[in-house]
Order: structure tokens, then C-alpha cells, then sequence
């Protein structure tokens, strides 16, 4: 098994304080979740410390359910998710910019992957599919703190993307199908 790390980032226009409320307010993080979350609920709390959230992530023709609870590492500033069933952990940063009156915010997920032909098929396209809705997630959140709009969201990107992958996946199985008929 190897770790497997996915990460992004956004420049916020509103001060730290401001996102991080925000941020540690799983009532309203809803807001801005894209629909690849489903059934989102807090079951436990919901602000900061002790909050205990669930949700089922869609991704890439897959879903899987998380019930994750919320620790503040470091008060005002981060924040990590883990999983009760499995070794995936979300940590969300929060650091000032152009002298306070930006915001970067980090969100970086990492877990143990899969071993075998599955595994690189993981550490390959997972973090893809993670890294774009994690880009959809910050500008959701820029968007609902600063209440710009929305970029459009270009779907042939999405499309060409799949096409990609789909193409990769048929090479490495044709491959692999190979290297057994020898």
C-alpha cells in the first residue's frame, strides 16, 4: 500500500477569521458542497471541535460513504476530518495573505491506497477526480463568502478528461493482458 496525498488551494478575498468561521461551521458547510457530496448531515455538533459529520462521496462512477469527525489542530486556523472507517483524513488551512485581507485556503486528503493493478489505477486517476472537486469546493466557498458569482463550468474539460482516462485505463489493460499471454 502506498499513501496516497491529494491537495489544492485558493486565494480567498476575505480575512481569515471570516473564512474560518465559516470553514468550522459544518451547519452550513452544505451551502457549498458540490453535488458530488450526497446526504450530507451533521450527526453530532457542528461547530469546530467534536462535530461529527456523514456524507456519501461521488466520484468518477463511485461513491463511497464517510462519517468523519473534526478535530481543530490549531484553533482559527486548522482543521482535520477523519474518517471513523478507513484511513482518509481531509486538513483544511487557513493562512492570511496581502497583509490579512486575503485569505489562502489549503485542503489537502490523504489515505491509504489500494495495492496491485487496482492501487495504480487509484494513485492515478483518484486524485484527479479529488483535486477538481476540491477546486469546485473553494470556489464554491470563495463565491459564498465574498458572493461572487460562479464561474461557468466548462464541461468539455470534464469530458475530455474522462475521454483521457478512459483511453489510459484501455492501454494499461490491454498491457497487462499481454504480459499474461506470455
Amino acid at each position: 500500500m502506498s499513501q496516497i496525498v491529494v491537495t489544492n488551494e485558493r486565494i480567498v478575498n476575505a480575512k481569515p477569521a471570516d473564512v474560518y468561521a465559516i470553514l468550522s461551521d459544518y451547519k452550513r458547510r452544505e451551502q457549498f458542497l458540490p453535488e458530488n457530496f450526497q446526504d450530507y448531515r451533521v450527526e453530532k455538533g457542528g461547530q469546530g471541535e467534536g462535530t461529527v459529520v456523514q456524507y456519501r462521496l461521488h466520484a468518477a462512477n463511485r461513491e463511497r460513504n464517510y462519517r468523519m469527525k473534526v478535530e481543530e489542530v490549531v484553533k482559527g486556523k486548522v482543521l482535520r476530518e477523519r474518517d471513523y472507517d478507513s484511513s482518509f483524513v481531509t486538513t483544511w488551512t487557513v493562512s492570511p495573505e496581502s497583509g490579512g485581507t486575503q485569505t489562502r485556503v489549503g485542503v489537502a486528503s490523504e489515505w491509504s491506497g489500494s495495492s496491485g493493478v487496482g492501487g495504480f489505477f487509484e494513485r492515478t486517476f483518484a486524485p484527479l477526480g479529488l483535486r477538481n472537486i476540491y477546486s469546485d469546493v473553494l470556489a464554491r466557498l470563495n463565491s459564498r463568502i465574498t458572493g461572487e458569482n460562479l464561474p461557468a463550468v466548462n464541461a468539455k474539460s470534464y469530458k475530455n478528461l474522462y475521454i483521457l482516462l478512459l483511453a489510459v485505463g484501455v492501454v494499461i489493460g490491454f498491457i497487462i493482458s499481454r504480459k499474461r499471454e506470455k
